[in-house]
């Protein structure tokens, strides 16, 4: 793999930038950005023990956007020359033309200062110098302990690194360059006998934990050390009894909650989706505008709090992908609805005049559209024990298994891959396929205990979909194991 983008590439970037900004505005524009850059990926799974993956990829190019009367076109290419640049740029300014002889333009483009920085992710241990021999020594010794019994039928361990380099510059003056670098890792097992088969994972059932961060981010994981204990509850499982069908008190760790998170609030309050700019790939959203005058979203204690500084997030950067400075803000405080995620674009449904910087592409040869920002529960003040021991009657539910959700971010369903039976404030049986339903205002209405800042962690997403063509994007979910009341638990027959 190659080293970060030198400053001899970032200045060629900088031309061919400027070259395609002229070449829009001559062809008329009235607005244009483009966005040129690099992203190298590394990806090594172990199965069974043996590799499975082993990929290493580097892909170079650009976009170019513009608006013309109100009407939006891109395009983008791979060859980063002067002549593919300027065919792109045209080519982009006539794809907004055509539109605008559908009828008038929709869009309206919020404003923000032509911002100029250079802007870089922190990271200990650039995970692309660390040797690959290493790396797949630590995973093959973490799979081998996982295989130490032979109820454990099948092992998967993995780790995923990602670097970006992008330059921003856009008609209005703005010149960003940004770096970010990515890492993840972790490890799952299946234990299998007598028919039936469950599965067991960490740090979380997203193919692992994933952060900003660099290599340092794997040995805080110690893949190895938490081997046996995997291995064991996935096996433990196996004679679990099942989850009981009704009504109960839930806890859920933190891993599942941001999964919850990410599925009834962020896809939810993207204004994109409650406009029905996105409907046909995962549906739109029951929170329309109308929901902006105090809407209650979950109970007092509720503030969920999207933030594109957090350090280690996977959403944080420096600026989004339209040039916006990133920012921190409540969509949830005290348990009423208080704002959305929005681009240049959509600001302007709910009244505002900027954006909150949640535009982003996978890759700058993708359009930007809106993306879940780093969004958390804020942690509350009780210990993990105490909640427990508070506890009369429930069920503690681990590990993200299976879930569903309507077309509405609505109605849900989740399955966990681990449970343990509350009585009288004190674990009891283990239960295996702990599920849970809901509908989004009840549930999150129903959360009367968030654990505190010392059980509160990241959990990174880096694979959620959107869009069509689709796009992948990566973002974080804060959260505490937080305790939820009377809620409908177990599948029915």
């Amino acid at each position: 793999m190659s080293a970060v983008a030198t400053p001899t590439e970032t200045a060629l970037w900088r031309e061919l930038g400027l070259r395609a900004l002229d070449v829009a505005q001559r062809g008329g524009a009235d607005w244009a950005d483009v966005r040129l850059g690099r992203v190298e990926v590394e990806e090594i799974a172990i199965r069974n023990g043996r590799v499975a993956r082993l990929e290493q990829s580097e892909q170079a190019g650009f976009g170019v956007r513009v608006l013309v009367d109100g009407a939006h076109g891109f395009a983008s290419g791979f060859d980063v020359t002067p002549d593919e640049v300027e065919r792109v740029a045209n080519l982009a300014v006539r794809i907004a033309k055509a539109g605008r002889r559908a009828g008038p333009g929709r869009l309206q483009w919020a404003g923000e200062p032509a911002h100029r920085d250079v802007w870089t992710s922190t990271y200990l241990v650039d995970p692309f110098a660390v040797s690959l021999e290493k790396k797949l020594d630590l995973l093959m010794r973490a799979d081998k302990v996982l295989r130490t019994k032979p109820e454990i039928t099948a092992t998967s361990c993995s780790m995923s690194f990602r670097r970006e380099s992008q330059l921003f510059l856009s008609s209005e003056g703005a010149d960003i360059e940004q770096r970010v670098v990515r890492s993840g890792a972790g490890i799952s097992c299946v234990a299998h006998t007598d028919g039936e088969t469950q599965v067991r994972s960490y740090p979380a059932a997203f193919g692992g934990n994933f952060m900003s961060v660099g290599y340092e981010l794997v040995g805080s994981l110690d893949l190895v050390g938490n081997a046996e204990r995997c291995r064991d509850e996935a096996i433990e499982l196996l004679s679990a009894d099942p989850c009981p069908v009704g009504e109960t008190d839930i806890i859920l760790s933190g891993d599942q909650l941001a999964l919850q998170i990410h599925e009834s609030v962020g896809h939810a309050t993207e204004l994109d989706r409650v406009q029905g700019w996105e409907a046909n790939f995962a549906g739109t959203s029951f929170m329309d505008t109308g929901k902006l005058d105090g809407f209650r979203y979950g109970s007092d204690i509720v503030n969920l709090v999207a933030d594109a500084t957090v350090p280690g997030g996977l959403a944080t950067v420096g600026y989004d992908d339209d040039g916006v400075r990133s920012q921190r803000w409540h969509i949830v405080q005290d348990g009423k609805f208080a704002a959305y995620q929005t681009s240049r674009d959509v600001a302007h449904f709910e009244n505002n005049e900027r954006s909150r910087g949640c535009s982003r592409a996978e890759g700058m040869w993708n359009v930007p559209i809106v993306r879940i920002s780093n969004l958390s529960l804020m942690p509350g003040s009780w210990t993990f024990d105490d909640l427990v021991a508070d506890t009369e009657d429930g069920i503690y539910m681990a590990g993200v298994k299976c879930w569903s959700i309507d077309q509405q971010r609505l109605n849900f369903q989740f399955t966990c891959e681990y449970g343990r039976e509350i009585k009288n404030g004190q674990f009891g049986r283990l239960l295996k396929n702990p599920t849970y339903q809901g509908l989004t205002p009840q549930f999150w209405s129903a959360c009367d205990a968030i654990c505190a800042p010392e059980e509160w962690r990241l959990w990174g997403v880096p694979n959620c979909g959107k869009g069509q063509p689709m796009q992948t994007a990566e973002m974080s979910h804060g959260a505490a194991p937080t305790r939820f009341r009377k809620q409908a638990v177990g599948v029915r027959a």
